[in-house]
């Protein structure tokens, strides 16, 4: 009887902690953070959302343009960090500094946004990531 109540405690238990929320957070390591990328083109679009923000730019390389994708922080860290919803714009001509993916696709770790009139604001407290 003991034995009984004590495995449909746990049954009870294991039930109730699969319907609690959970924390995740994706890892950087797809990501060559020790050498830093940059690459300077125009804003065709700006997700403010989380769990990243994600900035989409269109780059002139050598074989023509090349579409970048920009993943930084949420919301939250990009505001505490002086960022605004309407700090880049659609249009915008931008330059960012990060960790290219390791696999060599255009998608980079922002570390920093630099903008048209020299503004330079980071992208998350922690600039280890592509170094200073």
């Amino acid at each position: 009887m003991v034995i009984e109540r004590f495995v449909w405690f746990v049954l009870a238990g294991l039930v109730l902690a699969g319907r609690l929320p959970v924390s995740a957070h994706h890892s950087v390591l797809p990501f060559d953070g020790a050498t830093p990328t940059a690459v300077t083109g125009t804003v065709t679009r700006a997700l403010w959302r989380n769990p990243h923000t994600y900035i989409y730019m269109d780059v002139r390389g050598d074989q023509g343009v090349e579409r970048w994708v920009i993943e930084s922080e949420a919301v939250v860290v990009l505001e505490r960090l002086g960022w605004t919803r309407d700090l880049i714009s659609v249009g915008d001509t931008i330059t960012m500094t990060g960790a290219q993916a390791r696999d060599g696709r255009r998608l980079m770790r922002c570390a920093f946004v630099g903008l048209r009139e020299g503004r330079r604001l980071p992208c998350f407290s922690n600039e280890s990531i592509a170094g200073k």
